[in-house]
């Protein structure tokens, strides 16, 4: 009886570890990368909209935004990206792009968008958001897409801080 109250206990004590632990590897990002290397914003403060690029290299880039993650991506072509992850919607935490349920539009505004673009790691609360607050489901690709439809057609650059180019 004893050893299974220590047992349990032990159990117990090693779920919660595993938590813990897995809630400040998640945030991890924040410390390498306070400040979106686009546009400076601070990421913590997006943290349900923030980005992070891992390179092949072993090198990472955080940004605060997908349309900051279009223009990183669109300056440093050369690097072969291995993963991104986006800051789930409710949770903050990050979840792989392309296993993302995006919503894409709806009435909130988007960080740096025009067209709000949003990540949830669960199916049913990207549909809950659609009922509130409008919008539609789509892919990362669809979401991609969003934002450089933003982007400036005259020139077709646009800057390491992410304004429009003339």
């Amino acid at each position: 009886m004893i050893l299974q109250k220590i047992f349990g206990a032990a159990i117990l004590t090693l779920l919660a570890v595993l938590v813990l632990s897995t809630t400040l590897f998640a945030q991890d990002d924040i410390e390498a990368h306070r400040r979106c290397v686009q546009c400076g914003m601070d990421r913590k403060a997006y943290g349900y909209s923030r980005m992070l690029i891992r390179n092949e290299d072993g090198t990472s880039v955080g940004t605060c935004s997908l349309r900051c993650v279009a223009i990183a991506l669109a300056a440093h072509r050369d690097r072969k990206v291995t993963s991104i992850e986006v800051g789930d919607r409710n949770t903050h935490n990050l979840i792989d792009v392309e296993k993302a349920y995006w919503v894409i539009g709806g009435d909130k505004e988007g960080v740096m968008t025009r067209t709000a673009t949003w990540a949830f790691a669960e199916k049913k609360d990207a549909e809950t958001y659609i009922k509130g607050h409008g919008g539609r489901l789509g892919s990362f690709k669809e979401s991609l897409d969003a934002v450089t439809r933003e982007f400036p057609k005259k020139s077709g650059t646009v800057n390491q801080q992410g304004h429009r180019g003339n």
